[in-house]
């Protein structure tokens, strides 16, 4: 299979051991933090936002779950997101993984599925290749890439919170995709609930918005996809998003965001960094014609195809 479209068998594992050893979360909120992709201004922007929960009286956890890295192309920037990042908890991603422990043949790892264009995936693949000659010069921070967990289960407000980055199969899984809700895809979720017995599962890695609610065993579960944080996911909106859950509500208003889980509030909300200053350091690592301008740049500027209404499915019947 081609480069970036192949899954390494390390990645995989089974929903039935994802919640197995949950660890408890004392803060009052949790922030899910995925698909960074390198960018200092919306870490700047995440970090400012949990200071203001902070002041507002609200203990806040920052969890990455992965993707981190991307568009961090020099030594500065590269040092600088995974030391801010590995101060957290946090799993890995894809690239993550594959800056600590290259997979031959995998190229990204990102398991694209077909109707992913094979431009995208030639493009991507360039990028991950610049990215491990330089995390090369960096052994420290490889070795605590490969240190870091694929997945990591918290229980929080007695419910079991799974963060993930892909899906519950694999870390570069595309099953909680807005691809495959929009295909439907609740004889998955079922059995993944049912096997992991996690309440909420909270994902990234296919770079789309999605929120999902229903009863499975008779309980409540939820999905998050915050698609992401460092780049824009809605039309005409360069905002990021990260997955924000909590038995309190918002101080900022969602995207979008779920009724309540067994007493969470689980929402979207927007990272309102400072785009014009990202793209100016972007256009200096990644100039025009550079595989990550040609696949990204716009999107930086003008956000993703999707619109508020399009993020939340129904639930299942």
């Amino acid at each position: 299979m081609t480069e970036g479209r192949s899954c390494p068998l390390a990645y995989r594992y089974q929903p039935a051991v994802l919640c197995a050893d949950p660890v408890p979360v004392a803060e009052d909120v949790i922030y899910v933090i995925g698909g960074l992709y390198g960018n200092p201004f919306a870490l700047d922007e995440i970090e400012n936002m949990a200071l203001a929960e902070e002041r507002q009286g609200r203990s806040v956890k920052l969890v990455f779950n992965g993707d981190f890295n991307w568009f961090n192309a020099s030594d500065e920037l590269f040092r600088d997101i995974n030391s801010r990042v590995l101060s957290h908890m946090a799993i890995l991603g894809n690239v993550d993984y594959e800056l600590a422990t290259p997979n031959s043949g995998a190229g990204c790892g990102c398991a694209y599925p077909e109707f992913v264009g094979q431009g995208v995936v030639e493009r991507s693949n360039q990028i991950i290749s610049r990215l491990q000659k330089l995390a090369g010069s960096h052994p420290d921070i490889q070795q605590r890439l490969a240190a870091l967990p694929r997945y990591q289960c918290l229980m929080f407000g007695g419910l079991k919170v799974l963060v993930l980055h892909g899906d519950p199969e694999s870390l570069a899984g595309w099953g909680l995709a807005h691809e495959s809700f929009a295909a439907g895809n609740e004889r998955s979720l079922e059995g993944w609930f049912r096997e992991s017995g996690a309440d909420v599962m909270v994902s990234t890695h296919t770079c789309l918005p999605v929120l999902w609610s229903g009863r499975v065993c008779g309980r409540p579960r939820a999905v998050a996809n915050n698609g992401s944080s460092g780049m824009g996911n809605l039309s005409g909106d360069a905002r990021g998003l990260i997955t924000r859950i909590s038995r309190t509500v918002s101080a900022v208003e969602p995207v979008a965001g779920l009724p309540s889980v067994a007493g969470l509030h689980v929402d979207l909300i927007p990272v309102d960094y400072n785009v014009s200053a990202w793209v100016e350091q972007f256009d200096q690592l990644w100039p025009s014609g550079s595989p990550a301008a040609i696949s990204y740049r716009r999107r930086l500027i003008e956000g993703a195809s999707l619109n508020p209404g399009e993020i939340v499915f129904p639930a299942a019947s």
